[in-house]
Protein backbone atom coordinates (compact mmCIF):
# COMPACT_ATOMS: atom_id res chain seq x y z
CA UNK A 1 0.00 0.00 0.00
CA UNK A 2 1.25 3.45 -0.84
CA UNK A 3 1.64 6.13 1.78
CA UNK A 4 3.16 3.96 4.50
CA UNK A 5 4.72 7.04 6.06
CA UNK A 6 1.42 8.83 6.60
CA UNK A 7 0.54 9.88 10.13
CA UNK A 8 -2.52 7.66 10.58
CA UNK A 9 -1.83 5.35 13.56
CA UNK A 10 -0.96 1.84 12.46
CA UNK A 11 -0.82 0.07 15.84
CA UNK A 12 -4.00 -1.90 15.35
CA UNK A 13 -3.09 -2.99 11.82
CA UNK A 14 0.31 -4.18 12.95
CA UNK A 15 -1.17 -6.04 15.88
CA UNK A 16 -3.97 -7.56 13.84
CA UNK A 17 -2.09 -8.67 10.74
CA UNK A 18 -1.96 -12.30 11.81
CA UNK A 19 -2.71 -15.19 9.46
CA UNK A 20 -5.79 -17.35 9.57
CA UNK A 21 -3.77 -20.24 10.93
CA UNK A 22 -3.06 -18.24 14.09
CA UNK A 23 -6.71 -17.33 14.38
CA UNK A 24 -7.56 -20.93 15.07
CA UNK A 25 -4.31 -22.09 16.62
CA UNK A 26 -4.94 -24.87 19.06
CA UNK A 27 -8.56 -25.18 17.91
CA UNK A 28 -8.32 -28.46 16.04
CA UNK A 29 -11.44 -30.44 15.17
CA UNK A 30 -12.50 -33.12 17.60
CA UNK A 31 -15.07 -35.86 17.79
CA UNK A 32 -18.73 -35.02 18.24
CA UNK A 33 -18.66 -35.71 21.98
CA UNK A 34 -15.66 -33.40 22.35
CA UNK A 35 -17.53 -30.65 20.50
CA UNK A 36 -20.46 -30.88 22.87
CA UNK A 37 -18.14 -31.03 25.87
CA UNK A 38 -16.58 -27.79 24.65
CA UNK A 39 -19.95 -26.03 24.73
CA UNK A 40 -20.89 -23.87 27.71
CA UNK A 41 -23.55 -24.71 30.26
CA UNK A 42 -27.13 -24.40 29.01
CA UNK A 43 -28.29 -22.90 32.31
CA UNK A 44 -30.71 -20.09 31.38
CA UNK A 45 -29.60 -16.54 32.11
CA UNK A 46 -31.68 -13.35 32.06
CA UNK A 47 -31.47 -10.99 29.10
CA UNK A 48 -28.40 -8.80 29.66
CA UNK A 49 -28.46 -5.04 29.48
CA UNK A 50 -27.03 -3.58 26.29
CA UNK A 51 -24.49 -0.74 26.26
CA UNK A 52 -26.04 0.52 23.02
CA UNK A 53 -28.91 2.78 24.19
CA UNK A 54 -27.44 6.21 24.92
CA UNK A 55 -23.95 5.23 23.71
CA UNK A 56 -21.50 7.24 21.66
CA UNK A 57 -20.60 4.92 18.80
CA UNK A 58 -16.95 4.32 17.95
CA UNK A 59 -15.48 5.54 14.68
CA UNK A 60 -12.90 3.01 13.55
CA UNK A 61 -9.75 4.90 12.43
CA UNK A 62 -8.52 1.74 10.70
CA UNK A 63 -11.61 1.17 8.52
CA UNK A 64 -11.31 0.33 4.86
CA UNK A 65 -12.74 3.77 4.03
CA UNK A 66 -9.99 5.47 6.06
CA UNK A 67 -7.27 3.57 4.21
CA UNK A 68 -8.93 4.29 0.87
CA UNK A 69 -8.97 7.97 1.77
CA UNK A 70 -5.23 7.87 2.49
CA UNK A 71 -4.48 6.15 -0.80
CA UNK A 72 -6.56 8.64 -2.75
CA UNK A 73 -4.77 11.57 -1.13
CA UNK A 74 -1.41 9.97 -1.85
CA UNK A 75 -2.50 9.70 -5.49
CA UNK A 76 -3.49 13.37 -5.55
CA UNK A 77 -7.22 12.70 -5.97
CA UNK A 78 -8.42 15.16 -3.33
CA UNK A 79 -11.98 15.36 -4.66
CA UNK A 80 -12.63 11.62 -4.32
CA UNK A 81 -10.69 11.48 -1.05
CA UNK A 82 -12.93 14.16 0.42
CA UNK A 83 -16.00 12.18 -0.62
CA UNK A 84 -14.65 8.97 0.91
CA UNK A 85 -13.77 10.89 4.08
CA UNK A 86 -17.51 11.17 4.66
CA UNK A 87 -17.63 7.39 5.05
CA UNK A 88 -14.50 7.23 7.17
CA UNK A 89 -15.98 9.63 9.72
CA UNK A 90 -19.16 7.63 10.36
CA UNK A 91 -19.33 4.95 13.10
CA UNK A 92 -19.29 1.65 11.23
CA UNK A 93 -19.06 -1.95 12.41
CA UNK A 94 -15.86 -3.98 12.32
CA UNK A 95 -16.23 -7.55 11.07
CA UNK A 96 -14.43 -10.41 12.79
CA UNK A 97 -13.76 -13.56 10.78
CA UNK A 98 -11.01 -16.15 10.66
CA UNK A 99 -8.45 -13.89 9.00
CA UNK A 100 -6.83 -12.46 12.13
CA UNK A 101 -6.07 -13.40 15.71
CA UNK A 102 -9.59 -12.89 17.14
CA UNK A 103 -8.47 -12.20 20.70
CA UNK A 104 -5.97 -9.50 19.71
CA UNK A 105 -8.32 -7.87 17.22
CA UNK A 106 -11.20 -7.72 19.72
CA UNK A 107 -8.85 -6.47 22.42
CA UNK A 108 -7.38 -3.71 20.25
CA UNK A 109 -10.77 -2.46 19.08
CA UNK A 110 -12.45 -2.44 22.47
CA UNK A 111 -9.42 -0.91 24.16
CA UNK A 112 -9.24 1.94 21.64
CA UNK A 113 -12.98 2.50 21.83
CA UNK A 114 -13.05 2.62 25.63
CA UNK A 115 -10.15 5.08 25.65
CA UNK A 116 -12.28 7.30 23.40
CA UNK A 117 -15.33 6.90 25.65
CA UNK A 118 -17.20 5.16 22.81
CA UNK A 119 -18.80 1.78 22.14
CA UNK A 120 -17.67 -0.28 19.12
CA UNK A 121 -19.94 -2.43 16.98
CA UNK A 122 -18.42 -5.81 16.09
CA UNK A 123 -19.77 -8.47 13.75
CA UNK A 124 -19.01 -12.11 14.54
CA UNK A 125 -18.91 -13.83 11.14
CA UNK A 126 -17.16 -17.17 11.28
CA UNK A 127 -19.86 -19.84 11.61
CA UNK A 128 -19.14 -23.17 9.87
CA UNK A 129 -20.57 -23.23 6.33
CA UNK A 130 -20.89 -19.46 6.41
CA UNK A 131 -22.98 -18.00 3.56
CA UNK A 132 -23.85 -21.49 2.28
CA UNK A 133 -21.09 -21.54 -0.32
CA UNK A 134 -21.91 -18.15 -1.83
CA UNK A 135 -19.66 -15.09 -2.18
CA UNK A 136 -18.76 -14.90 1.54
CA UNK A 137 -18.34 -18.64 2.00
CA UNK A 138 -15.96 -19.88 4.64
CA UNK A 139 -16.03 -19.97 8.41
CA UNK A 140 -14.63 -22.23 11.08
CA UNK A 141 -13.97 -25.83 10.14
CA UNK A 142 -16.15 -27.40 12.82
CA UNK A 143 -18.44 -26.52 15.74
CA UNK A 144 -15.54 -27.10 18.15
CA UNK A 145 -13.34 -24.68 16.22
CA UNK A 146 -16.14 -22.13 16.14
CA UNK A 147 -16.68 -22.27 19.90
CA UNK A 148 -12.92 -21.99 20.45
CA UNK A 149 -12.81 -18.96 18.13
CA UNK A 150 -15.75 -17.41 19.99
CA UNK A 151 -13.98 -17.88 23.31
CA UNK A 152 -11.02 -15.97 21.89
CA UNK A 153 -13.28 -13.08 20.84
CA UNK A 154 -14.91 -13.03 24.27
CA UNK A 155 -11.52 -13.06 25.99
CA UNK A 156 -10.38 -10.18 23.79
CA UNK A 157 -13.41 -8.08 24.67
CA UNK A 158 -13.04 -8.76 28.39
CA UNK A 159 -15.09 -6.38 30.50
CA UNK A 160 -15.02 -3.53 27.97
CA UNK A 161 -18.31 -2.34 26.43
CA UNK A 162 -19.10 -3.64 22.94
CA UNK A 163 -22.03 -4.41 20.69
CA UNK A 164 -21.77 -7.71 18.82
CA UNK A 165 -23.95 -8.69 15.87
CA UNK A 166 -23.97 -12.49 15.78
CA UNK A 167 -23.57 -14.27 12.45
CA UNK A 168 -25.41 -12.33 9.72
CA UNK A 169 -27.64 -14.51 7.52
CA UNK A 170 -27.08 -17.67 9.59
CA UNK A 171 -30.67 -18.08 10.77
CA UNK A 172 -32.27 -17.09 7.48
CA UNK A 173 -30.06 -19.53 5.58
CA UNK A 174 -31.04 -22.28 8.01
CA UNK A 175 -34.74 -21.52 7.59
CA UNK A 176 -34.66 -21.61 3.79
CA UNK A 177 -32.49 -24.74 3.94
CA UNK A 178 -29.54 -24.02 1.70
CA UNK A 179 -28.23 -27.54 2.32
CA UNK A 180 -31.55 -29.32 1.92
CA UNK A 181 -32.80 -28.43 5.40
CA UNK A 182 -30.37 -30.54 7.43
CA UNK A 183 -28.53 -27.71 9.12
CA UNK A 184 -31.22 -25.93 11.11
CA UNK A 185 -31.26 -27.78 14.44
CA UNK A 186 -27.48 -28.01 14.75
CA UNK A 187 -26.97 -24.42 13.64
CA UNK A 188 -29.45 -23.04 16.16
CA UNK A 189 -27.82 -25.06 18.94
CA UNK A 190 -24.38 -23.72 17.99
CA UNK A 191 -25.64 -20.14 17.93
CA UNK A 192 -27.24 -20.70 21.32
CA UNK A 193 -23.91 -21.93 22.68
CA UNK A 194 -22.26 -18.78 21.31
CA UNK A 195 -24.87 -16.60 23.02
CA UNK A 196 -23.94 -18.16 26.36
CA UNK A 197 -20.25 -17.54 25.71
CA UNK A 198 -20.77 -13.86 24.93
CA UNK A 199 -22.81 -13.57 28.12
CA UNK A 200 -19.54 -14.10 29.98
CA UNK A 201 -18.51 -10.58 28.92
CA UNK A 202 -20.56 -8.40 31.29
CA UNK A 203 -20.70 -5.34 29.02
CA UNK A 204 -21.51 -6.95 25.68
CA UNK A 205 -24.79 -6.22 23.95
CA UNK A 206 -25.34 -9.23 21.67
CA UNK A 207 -27.82 -9.09 18.78
CA UNK A 208 -28.58 -12.38 17.00
CA UNK A 209 -29.05 -11.79 13.31
CA UNK A 210 -32.50 -12.50 11.85
CA UNK A 211 -32.04 -11.77 8.14
CA UNK A 212 -34.14 -9.12 6.44
CA UNK A 213 -37.77 -8.33 5.77
CA UNK A 214 -37.82 -9.70 2.22
CA UNK A 215 -36.02 -12.98 2.90
CA UNK A 216 -38.32 -14.97 5.20
CA UNK A 217 -41.83 -13.44 5.22
CA UNK A 218 -43.02 -15.79 7.98
CA UNK A 219 -42.11 -13.77 11.09
CA UNK A 220 -43.38 -16.49 13.41
CA UNK A 221 -40.89 -18.91 11.87
CA UNK A 222 -38.10 -16.37 12.28
CA UNK A 223 -39.05 -15.83 15.92
CA UNK A 224 -39.01 -19.58 16.58
CA UNK A 225 -35.54 -19.86 15.02
CA UNK A 226 -34.31 -16.92 17.11
CA UNK A 227 -35.70 -18.52 20.25
CA UNK A 228 -33.92 -21.79 19.45
CA UNK A 229 -30.75 -19.76 18.89
CA UNK A 230 -30.82 -18.21 22.35
CA UNK A 231 -32.14 -14.73 21.57
CA UNK A 232 -33.99 -14.60 24.89
CA UNK A 233 -30.56 -14.60 26.59
CA UNK A 234 -29.19 -11.91 24.27
CA UNK A 235 -29.80 -8.17 24.08
CA UNK A 236 -31.99 -8.67 21.01
CA UNK A 237 -31.72 -9.34 17.28
CA UNK A 238 -30.48 -7.56 14.15
CA UNK A 239 -32.11 -6.93 10.78
CA UNK A 240 -31.18 -5.89 7.24
CA UNK A 241 -27.45 -6.55 7.62
CA UNK A 242 -25.81 -5.96 4.23
CA UNK A 243 -29.25 -5.47 2.69
CA UNK A 244 -31.31 -2.62 1.31
CA UNK A 245 -34.78 -2.79 2.84
CA UNK A 246 -36.19 0.64 3.81
CA UNK A 247 -35.97 1.37 7.51
CA UNK A 248 -39.77 1.58 8.05
CA UNK A 249 -40.16 -1.85 6.42
CA UNK A 250 -37.46 -3.34 8.64
CA UNK A 251 -38.94 -1.71 11.72
CA UNK A 252 -42.41 -3.07 11.06
CA UNK A 253 -40.97 -6.52 10.35
CA UNK A 254 -38.88 -6.41 13.53
CA UNK A 255 -41.87 -5.54 15.65
CA UNK A 256 -43.79 -8.48 14.22
CA UNK A 257 -40.90 -10.80 15.08
CA UNK A 258 -40.69 -9.29 18.55
CA UNK A 259 -44.43 -9.80 19.05
CA UNK A 260 -43.93 -13.53 18.49
CA UNK A 261 -41.22 -13.42 21.17
CA UNK A 262 -43.43 -11.79 23.75
CA UNK A 263 -43.34 -8.22 22.44
CA UNK A 264 -40.36 -7.02 24.46
CA UNK A 265 -37.31 -8.21 22.49
CA UNK A 266 -35.53 -5.19 20.94
CA UNK A 267 -33.57 -5.07 17.71
CA UNK A 268 -31.16 -3.02 15.60
CA UNK A 269 -31.42 -2.19 11.90
CA UNK A 270 -28.59 -1.84 9.37
CA UNK A 271 -29.14 1.44 7.48
CA UNK A 272 -25.73 1.62 5.79
CA UNK A 273 -27.02 1.17 2.23
CA UNK A 274 -30.79 1.49 2.30
CA UNK A 275 -31.10 5.11 1.21
CA UNK A 276 -32.76 4.32 -2.12
CA UNK A 277 -34.93 1.62 -3.63
CA UNK A 278 -32.90 -1.02 -5.45
CA UNK A 279 -33.94 -3.37 -8.21
CA UNK A 280 -35.91 -6.26 -6.77
CA UNK A 281 -33.67 -9.20 -5.97
CA UNK A 282 -30.42 -7.37 -6.72
CA UNK A 283 -28.61 -7.83 -3.41
CA UNK A 284 -25.02 -7.97 -4.66
CA UNK A 285 -23.36 -4.59 -5.31
CA UNK A 286 -26.50 -3.00 -6.77
CA UNK A 287 -25.64 0.12 -8.73
CA UNK A 288 -28.77 1.93 -7.54
CA UNK A 289 -28.00 1.55 -3.81
CA UNK A 290 -27.31 4.70 -1.80
CA UNK A 291 -26.16 5.48 1.72
CA UNK A 292 -28.91 5.31 4.33
CA UNK A 293 -29.56 7.21 7.51
CA UNK A 294 -26.41 7.68 9.58
CA UNK A 295 -26.08 5.62 12.77
CA UNK A 296 -28.06 6.74 15.79
CA UNK A 297 -29.22 5.33 19.09
CA UNK A 298 -31.81 8.08 19.49
CA UNK A 299 -34.71 6.29 17.84
CA UNK A 300 -37.61 7.33 20.12
CA UNK A 301 -38.67 3.68 20.04
CA UNK A 302 -37.86 1.39 22.96
CA UNK A 303 -37.84 -1.67 20.69
CA UNK A 304 -35.36 -0.16 18.22
CA UNK A 305 -32.06 0.00 20.06
CA UNK A 306 -30.26 1.59 17.15
CA UNK A 307 -29.94 2.31 13.45
CA UNK A 308 -26.40 1.18 12.66
CA UNK A 309 -24.00 0.95 9.77
CA UNK A 310 -23.23 -2.75 10.10
CA UNK A 311 -22.19 -3.49 6.54
CA UNK A 312 -19.21 -1.31 5.61
CA UNK A 313 -20.30 1.00 2.74
CA UNK A 314 -17.80 0.65 -0.08
CA UNK A 315 -16.88 -2.95 0.70
CA UNK A 316 -17.85 -5.36 -2.05
CA UNK A 317 -20.61 -7.95 -1.67
CA UNK A 318 -18.71 -10.33 -3.94
CA UNK A 319 -17.49 -10.91 -7.48
CA UNK A 320 -20.98 -10.63 -8.94
CA UNK A 321 -20.39 -7.58 -11.15
CA UNK A 322 -17.67 -6.76 -13.65
CA UNK A 323 -14.61 -5.49 -11.82
CA UNK A 324 -15.96 -6.31 -8.35
CA UNK A 325 -13.40 -7.71 -5.88
CA UNK A 326 -14.15 -10.54 -3.45
CA UNK A 327 -16.63 -9.94 -0.65
CA UNK A 328 -15.39 -7.66 2.11
CA UNK A 329 -12.75 -5.84 0.04
CA UNK A 330 -12.96 -2.15 -0.78
CA UNK A 331 -14.38 -1.30 -4.22
CA UNK A 332 -14.01 2.35 -5.09
CA UNK A 333 -16.55 2.23 -7.92
CA UNK A 334 -19.22 0.93 -5.56
CA UNK A 335 -18.31 3.51 -2.94
CA UNK A 336 -18.66 6.25 -5.57
CA UNK A 337 -22.15 5.12 -6.47
CA UNK A 338 -23.23 4.89 -2.83
CA UNK A 339 -22.00 8.40 -2.11
CA UNK A 340 -23.62 9.84 -5.21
Amino acid sequence: MSGAARSRPRLAVTALAVGAAMALAGCGAGAADEERAAAPSSTPTPRPDSPLPGADLWVNPYSSASWAEDELRDAGDEKTANAVARLAQVPTATWLGGEYDPREKARAITTDARAAGEVPVLVAYNLPERDCGQYSRGGAGSPAQYLAWTREVVAGIGDRPAVVVLEPDAIAHAIVGCDGGQMATDRYALLSDAVDLYAQSPNVGLYVDAGNASWVPDTEKVAAALRDSGVERAAGFSLNVSNFEPTPVSTEYGKEVSDHLGGDVPFVVDTSRNGAEVEDGDWCNPSDARLGEEPTVDTDDELVHGLLWIKVPGDSDGTCKAGAPPAGLWWQSFADSLIS
